[in-house]
């Protein structure tokens, strides 16, 4: 028998030694260094790089851009490498293919179109994952989980889901989508860009628990 699918935890907007300790020892996966300059969880690259290199093996490195161009994506990877790279923005297929592969590729949620861009972006090779947002990103907007689920049978490409997820509503987000990964930003936070570490091990605990209702 297949054992049930684990459910991945990604903590973005991490720019402290002290949050990526507190997200490790919690069980996650995957940390998130925010390259958009209007965001407050914005981190120099040359700042993340040491961090990056910190990690310890299995936990992998996302970075996140915003509407970046090509030379700049360039510019970025090459003093801060990240294993994978979050495209955050309005980018069209042919630039997410030059930034490929290893992308992640984030869609705001609107039930009139979100069938369509599931289809775009589950064509797309570079793409690894899509990451279903409820806001542009970082604004802690939550969705309709259950109209997105209803889109998700046929695509192929794993989902994400993020927008508004703290560790008290997660696990009804993973009920409903079954996704192969929840990321966490402003849900685990004391303040704006602030990460909590009683709150990290909170939301890693809650999706833990929903998969164990499997």
């Amino acid at each position: 028998m297949t054992p049930p699918m684990r459910t991945r935890a990604k903590i973005c907007g991490v720019r402290t030694s002290e949050a990526i300790e507190a997200a490790v020892d919690a069980g996650a996966d995957a940390l998130g260094f925010v390259f958009v300059n209007s965001s407050p969880r914005f981190i120099q690259p040359a700042k993340a790089w040491p961090l990056v290199a910190s990690l310890p093996p299995m936990i992998t490195s996302v970075g996140l851009f915003q509407n970046h161009s090509l030379e700049e994506f360039i510019e970025i990877e090459e003093t801060c490498p990240t294993a994978l790279s979050q495209l955050h923005g309005d980018e069209p297929a042919n630039l997410v293919r030059d930034c490929g592969p290893a992308v992640i590729k984030s869609v705001q949620f609107d039930p009139e179109t979100i069938a369509e861009r599931l289809v775009l972006w589950d064509s797309v090779e570079e793409v690894d994952a899509i990451l279903i947002d409820g806001s542009p990103g970082g604004q802690g907007e939550a969705f309709d989980w259950q109209q997105l689920a209803e889109h998700t049978g046929s695509i192929t490409t794993p989902i994400i889901v993020a927008g508004g997820l703290t560790p008290d509503n997660v696990g009804e987000a993973i009920r409903a989508v079954r996704p192969y990964a929840v990321d966490v930003s402003s849900g685990v936070e004391s303040e704006r860009g602030v990460k909590d570490p009683a709150r990290i091990r909170a939301f890693c605990q809650a999706v833990h628990a929903a998969d164990a209702e499997r």
